[in-house]
């Protein structure tokens, strides 16, 4: 079960504020691109699709046929439609696919929704055809310090808003991940960060900082005391940035772990 309801509210949120345009996710292009290797006739299902703009982006960037599992049906609703794009109701455990169907499995920010995180790694194998990747967008709380070595304000959020760290904690760790897909018979083929990009300022951030907590899972564990002291510290940023000539440009870096 998510942890979030995904309501038409929420849905709308989520699409309004929470989808990287497309402009800042070049880097995320060629990342897949080398692990993926795409070529024309491939299948990539898209688990937990939310409001399908990986699964629009991928059928764009690669021309593939995606198909797009999502068990919401409030964001099943704001998944662009076109005839090499098909949505599904259906979870990472109990996908709606043939066996051996697809190409590559595509699981964005969407693991710390699974509750059996084994079971669906069983699921994805039935459904992959062999040596077929699985494209893990995360973060994963081990990776970060102490018990790693990245920093954990790499994650924009948590930069203004340290609180949502505690969510974080909770979410599937590197090694139980591993382990869980390697007992599919998955094995781990690459690991590295990736970073994506927002053409909008602070400003602008501030401006939707309201909606993003009704779209996020990690915002939606805040006080009101923790959100309006996240937001008081990014008002300050964005005065710091009107008296700069060139304010700092808004990224984020996640996790790519790639299996096969």
């Amino acid at each position: 079960m998510a942890r979030i309801n995904y309501d038409d509210r929420t849905a709308a949120a989520f699409k309004a504020v929470r989808e990287v345009p497309r402009d800042g996710l070049w880097e995320w292009r060629e990342a897949v691109r080398r692990h993926l290797r795409p070529s024309q006739g491939m299948t990539l299902v898209d688990i937990g699709a939310g409001t399908g703009a990986f699964t629009a982006a991928f059928s764009d960037w690669f021309d593939l046929r995606v198909l797009a599992v999502e068990p919401s049906a409030a964001m099943r609703a704001q998944i662009r439609r076109a005839p090499a794009i098909q949505v599904f109701e259906g979870d990472a455990s109990a996908l709606p696919l043939p066996d051996e169907s697809a190409d590559a499995a595509w699981l964005s920010l969407v693991i710390h929704h699974i509750p059996d995180l084994a079971l669906a790694a069983n699921e994805i194998r039935r459904v992959l055809r062999p040596g077929a990747p699985v494209l893990i967008r995360q973060g994963f709380p081990d990776r970060y310090e102490p018990l790693g070595t990245l920093k954990l304000d790499s994650i924009e959020l948590v930069r203004w808003f340290p609180e949502t760290a505690r969510s974080i904690e909770t979410f599937p760790s590197i090694k139980d991940t591993r382990k869980a897909f390697a007992a599919a018979g998955f094995h781990q083929d690459a690991l590295e960060q990736v970073r994506e990009t927002y053409p909008t300022s602070l400003a602008d951030f501030l401006g939707q900082v309201d909606t993003f907590r009704q779209a996020d899972t990690t915002m939606r564990n805040l006080t009101e005391g923790e959100f309006l002291r996240g937001k008081e510290s990014l008002r300050d940023a964005v005065r710091q940035d009107e008296n700069t000539a060139n304010p700092e440009i808004r990224c984020n870096w996640l996790d790519l772990l790639v299996l096969r």
